[in-house]
């Protein structure tokens, strides 16, 4: 029986081909038919022995989130709150401003502070990725996490889009922002 992994990096424009890469390193090193693969790669490069879909229709992503084994998202609110709505705890691979895969290191902050509330798995590194995926290969209970705390990603939504206010405001406003982060 093949574990199925989903990778999705969201709908962002930006390319995110290091992403990508990593993934397709990691299926290059296992054994043929253990590991079915789809990823959503939007505009980035599409990795071999992957099933690949630039764009899934929005059901489509749901259902995959739903019943893979384990989730593997860009730092996105969007992709993260959908994950674990649908029951699992997603390695997050954020997005990074300096290779031109986002226009800021929101991803970067948020994937962090989600990392150490125990709401992500963070890879950061290629290797992170691999110890996670590999991880999931051995059991991929512990990528589950509690459908239940949907009301939850309500919060995270909030938190990304006041990140996104943060980073976007004059100087002025960002300690005003900063302190409304800090009161949830």
């Amino acid at each position: 029986m093949s574990t199925l992994v989903f990778v999705t990096v969201g709908t962002d424009h930006h390319r995110f081909d290091r992403l990508m890469d990593w993934l397709e390193e990691w299926l290059l090193a296992q054994e043929p038919g253990r590991v079915r693969c789809v990823v959503q790669h939007g505009t980035s490069r599409p990795p071999v022995r992957a099933e690949c879909h630039a764009l899934l229709p929005h059901q489509e992503v749901q259902t995959l989130f739903a019943t893979c084994d384990v989730v593997v998202c860009q730092g996105g609110p969007g992709s993260i709150m959908e994950a674990r709505e649908a029951g699992r705890l997603p390695i997050v691979v954020p997005r990074i401003a300096r290779l031109r895969e986002v226009v800021d290191d929101h991803q970067v902050a948020f994937a962090r502070h989600l990392a150490r509330l125990g709401k992500v798995a963070p890879a950061e590194t290629a290797q992170d990725l691999r110890d996670l995926l590999d991880h999931a290969l051995r059991d991929p209970s512990a990528y589950r996490a509690d459908p239940q705390e949907a009301s939850g990603a309500e919060a995270v939504e909030r938190a990304g889009k006041l990140i996104d206010e943060l980073l976007l405001a004059p100087r002025a406003r960002r300690s005003l922002l900063t302190r409304r982060l800090r009161r949830g």
